[in-house]
């Protein structure tokens, strides 16, 4: 399980150009309607053979504006969620009010914390660290995030105490719960033990106050990895529904399956999408489960316009299973664990190249790609090069040839070839001679 690091601090210190330098790539700024602070950002970082989940996080001040709490509401999500806490500060100022702010919030949590002085360019300058101990912390480093210096020495303090071993291979399926909150995943989780009645175990998980429920179905194991990880006193934790993603990210990771729940009551919102993408981009096996089903008057009308409502909001996501249940009344709720075992035997299913290769062919001849300036793609030979998820690696004569709609119709397919309902898969093109 990956460790959890984020990066906070006042205004214009420099947060974004440090994530971008330690993710490696020019992450966008997402920024919501005017007066209110950015949603906070999430990268992945891989140094030698650790990996951590970075966390970008708005600049904190001294003041007591609306848009000043919204933003310390997100960085405190964030703190409590972290392992590592970097504390950004300006090696050209003096520490004032809003450092002092941001410092008052750390101290509290007992974590660690590595104050990184940015703008720190040149030799006499590193002298100037030395005010910044001031702040009360052990571990204080010199960087300069426009100039790229200090930051393996800022790699290596982080992931220092970070395990590299491999954890133990548990093969048993491991599903989790995602949405906003309010949907019912917490009733979901208790109607599906209290259907089944055999808890086996609670074993401790790694996210600080959560447990992984070990649970049995049909005579086989299953880990149930709990989303609620964050039950901490305070309102700052009520009615934050943008803010939520954090809960599941680590639950993500974790899981083999993720379940989206969905409230029948208020349909379908543009955060449900930004929830699942976390899940489609790291390859999980996906179950779509509205809740609530019981409050429809109509089912059996209804359930048609849902499947329609579903397929066109989730376009991206076309081959989720769905399934609509109660989690109050437990209807429909034996329609939930076939639906996750059928996602993760899809997810790490394994094809025989000679059936994909002769899929391939027939869609070819069918419908031939299209020319672009005289030059059309030729497929030499297909297979399936990875699984969890499906990963399909396309040997052709140029790989820049391929667009984006015979793309689409080649992994429609091969869905249509095989059963991978519930699984994203990835479609690969290397050119021949390619390593």
């Amino acid at each position: 399980m990956r460790q959890t690091v984020c990066l906070v601090g006042k205004p214009n210190v420099g947060k974004s150009t440090i994530f971008n330098r330690l993710i490696k790539e020019n992450k966008s700024i997402v920024m919501d309607t005017p007066g209110v602070t950015r949603d906070r950002i999430y990268g992945d970082v891989q140094y030698k053979d650790k990996s951590f989940l970075l966390i970008d996080t708005g600049g904190i001040e001294d003041n007591k504006s609306n848009w000043n709490q919204d933003i310390i509401m997100q960085a405190t999500l964030a703190i409590d969620e972290a392992d590592v806490i970097i504390f950004v500060v300006d090696g050209k100022e003096d520490i004032n009010a809003s450092d002092l702010k941001v410092r008052d919030m750390l101290i509290k949590t007992n974590k660690k914390v590595i104050v990184a002085v940015n703008k720190i360019d040149n030799q006499k300058r590193k002298d100037d660290i030395y005010n910044f101990y001031e702040l009360g912390f052990e571990i204080v480093l010199p960087i300069s995030a426009s100039h790229n210096l200090g930051f393996n020495e800022l790699l290596e303090e982080i992931t220092k105490d970070f395990d590299s071993k491999p954890l133990e291979e548990d093969n048993r399926l491991k599903f989790c719960f995602i949405g906003r909150p309010n949907v019912g995943k917490s009733s979901l989780i208790n109607a599906l033990l209290n259907e089944e009645r055999v808890i086996v175990s609670d074993v401790a998980g790694t996210t600080r106050d959560a447990t992984d429920t070990v649970f049995t179905y049909n005579k086989e194991e299953y880990i149930m990895i709990d989303t609620a990880g964050m039950r901490k006193k305070g309102r700052i934790y009520e009615n934050i529904e943008k803010y939520s993603l954090l809960r599941s990210l680590k639950a993500i990771d974790k899981s083999d399956v993720c379940v989206l729940v969905l409230n029948a009551e208020e349909g379908i919102i543009e955060h449900d999408k930004h929830i699942l993408s976390y899940a489609i981009e790291s390859g999980k096996g996906i179950v779509i489960a509205v809740n609530k089903w019981d409050v429809i008057k109509n089912p059996n009308e209804e359930i048609k316009t849902w499947q329609k409502n579903l397929e066109s909001h989730f376009m991206f996501a076309s081959y989720a299973k769905f399934v609509f249940l109660s989690a109050k009344t437990k209807k429909r709720i034996h329609t939930l664990m076939p639906a996750i075992i059928e996602s993760y035997e899809n997810n790490q299913k394994e094809i025989k190249t000679s059936d994909l290769n002769n899929v391939i062919v027939e869609a070819v001849t069918m419908h031939q790609p299209p020319s672009y300036k005289g030059k059309r793609l030729k497929i030499y030979f297909v297979s399936q090069t990875d699984s969890k998820p499906p990963k399909f690696t396309f040997q052709v004569n140029n790989k820049n040839l391929i667009h984006f709609s015979y793309e689409r119709y080649l992994e429609n397919k091969i869905r249509e070839a095989f059963d991978l309902a519930g699984t994203p898969i990835i479609l690969k093109f290397k050119n021949k001679k390619e390593d």
